[in-house]
């Protein structure tokens, strides 16, 4: 017997591609969207949705969120109990070349998505967000409470603004929401354009990787499977506007039934540390170009990830190298080198 129905967007994506496996081997039925853009090869977001079509349980609908009139039909079709919204324009530095990229999927399409949300009285919408909202904060590690008032990208502009804008809908209408922000996500299946693809590419290849503010940066990296298992926990943790004061450390609106929630490995992790796991598994040095710091780039990023801890019981727990491990393995049989 199926648990239900799951609207995701972004199921062509890395996140959107795992949560939607995992979804369906527990037994949701599960509605995929995607606008299957250029932003990185198109053949491995066909690659992961021919997976998921291989699955009975699993629908899906090709189209840009931008396009009002066909995320409402896919909405219409799937009659949704929950609504998980990951498909974006993503990567900080892209920003910096397209911005209006960013407005158009981020802050139109996210609008799209609401509005579906609330028409059809969904029972829970949940949203990523990402650590890049808390930009120029220096303390650490963030909190969900900290103000994020500083981002430094279009990008992390385009994501807070979604949080506002969660915020004044779940005030509005009373509808549930989550937004969770995630922190440097990694594993197999992974984008082309993070730092992990990038590094074991070059490695493996023999040719020069890029290695910003000279080393000197700090992630915390978080693995693939178990970020999904946080979303998919929190799906179980509905939101609700408080009727008593709010306890502290918990991001819960006293205005709304709104949180915003943490999913990170709630360790900081050397980036040279990293790039020399990749070397391990791959066998070989890297050959290391150093660079300044990007721009609209951090230091470092760091999670204070009790809150999820505190509404799920879970915590993420696969350390880098164990990661890394299985995303160099994954990476030399899907290129075959």
């Amino acid at each position: 017997m199926t648990k239900g129905t799951i609207f995701i967007t972004g199921t062509a994506g890395f996140i959107g591609f795992h949560l939607a496996r995992l979804l369906l081997a527990e037994g949701y039925r599960v509605h995929g969207f995607d606008g299957m853009t250029d932003y990185y090869d198109v053949r491995l977001k066909q690659r992961r949705h021919a997976m998921l079509l291989q699955h009975e349980a699993f629908r899906t609908t090709e189209a840009l969120l931008e396009d009002q009139a066909a995320l409402a039909r896919a909405v219409a079709e799937a009659k949704p109990d929950v609504i998980i919204h990951l498909a974006a324009q993503a990567g900080v530095r892209y920003s910096l070349e397209n911005p209006r990229a960013y407005i158009d999927a981020n802050i139109v399409g996210t609008f799209n998505v609401m509005e579906l949300a609330r028409n059809h009285e969904v029972k829970h919408l949940l949203m990523a967000s990402t650590s890049s909202v808390y930009g120029a904060n220096e303390e650490m590690p963030f909190r969900e409470t900290d103000k994020a008032d500083t981002p430094l990208t279009i990008y992390a502009a385009t994501k807070k603004a979604n949080e506002a804008m969660g915020h004044s809908w779940a005030h509005i209408y009373g509808l549930p929401v989550t937004m969770f922000r995630f922190f440097t996500v990694y594993g197999p299946w992974g984008r082309p354009d993070m730092a992990l693809f990038k590094f074991t590419k070059g490695i493996i290849e023999g040719t020069p990787i890029d290695i910003y503010n000279h080393g000197d940066m700090w992630r915390d990296f978080t693995y693939v499977d178990d970020l999904v298992r946080g979303i998919r926990l929190l799906i179980d943790a509905v939101p609700a506007t408080p009727d008593a004061p709010v306890p502290e450390g918990d991001s819960l609106s006293h205005a709304a039934p709104f949180r915003v929630v943490n999913i990170g490995n709630s360790d900081k992790v050397r980036l040279m540390d990293f790039v020399e796991a990749i070397e391990s598994e791959v066998g070989r040095p890297a050959m290391r170009n150093y660079m300044p710091m990007q721009a609209g780039d951090v230091p470092a990023t760091w999670a204070e990830a009790s809150l999820l801890k505190s509404l799920t019981g879970y915590a993420p727990q696969t350390r880098f190298r164990e990661g890394v491990a299985k995303f160099v393995a994954w990476y030399r049989e899907y290129y075959a080198v």
